[in-house]
């Protein structure tokens, strides 16, 4: 963990080894997840300046965590290779100057609903899209396509702004998903973002895993051409 989340944000490292330590990083919280008596262990083997980062991570999977229900079954989705990074910079850097809403949290957004793009399919509560609108929801402020990721990033700083945002972010937060336990992992997100915008080239490359009944699943981009991948408990 130490080398990775260092790693990610130095400006040093080569772009070729961003996957290896994005995916390293996201490893390391699902181990956090698994065993919260670790924490103070870690963050007592960790520099000072590392403790906000992992801290705040490790809250925003176990607060995710918490809304996620695991299914019985596999979901009916396709996990898509994310867009580059510079273009869905571009789409968040759209959306801002259209929002005044910081970019970050249409990073953080797109992040939680859907893995940056990467799944392609309904929620369980009917959602679509990569940023995960019901359809009375997108014909109100969507327009265009749904499922691309462009149109749905623009729609969803319509929904953003109406709720309130740049000025009351929890509100508008709380009003594009009614729980406090979404508001406060996509404000973790996005601060640590803010903070540091190198942040985001970790999350770009965490990878879909699925919560059911039977255990936890990696799904590979090209889902379901690609089988998912069942994952040992540690």
């Amino acid at each position: 963990m130490i080398g990775s989340a260092s790693a990610v944000r130095a400006p040093t490292t080569p772009p070729a080894d961003l996957p290896r330590l994005g995916w390293e990083q996201q490893h390391a919280y699902r181990a956090l997840l698994l065993h919260p008596d670790w924490v103070p262990h870690v963050l007592a083997r960790l520099p000072a300046d590392l403790h906000p980062i992992v801290t705040a991570n490790e809250r925003a999977r176990r607060e995710l965590a918490e809304l996620a229900e695991p299914q019985p079954n596999l979901p009916d989705w396709q996990i898509l290779t994310p867009l580059p990074v510079e273009t869905l910079r571009g789409y968040y850097a759209e959306a801002e100057a259209a929002s005044g809403i910081p970019w970050v949290y249409f990073a953080s957004v797109h992040l939680v609903e859907s893995n940056l793009g990467r799944i392609r399919g309904a929620s369980t509560a009917g959602a679509q899209g990569p940023m995960q609108f019901t359809p009375a929801t997108w014909a109100e402020y969507g327009r265009g396509d749904i499922n691309d990721n462009r149109d749905a990033i623009l729609a969803a700083a319509r929904l953003l702004r109406a709720g309130g945002a740049p000025g009351d972010m929890d509100r508008a937060l709380y009003r594009y998903n009614n729980s406090n336990l979404y508001v406060d992992a996509v404000q973790a997100y996005a601060r640590l973002m803010l903070a540091d915008e190198r942040a985001f080239l970790g999350y770009y490359h965490w990878q879909v895993y699925y919560a059911t009944t039977g255990g936890t699943f990696l799904l590979p981009e090209s889902y379901p051409s690609t089988p998912a991948r069942e994952q040992a408990r540690r």
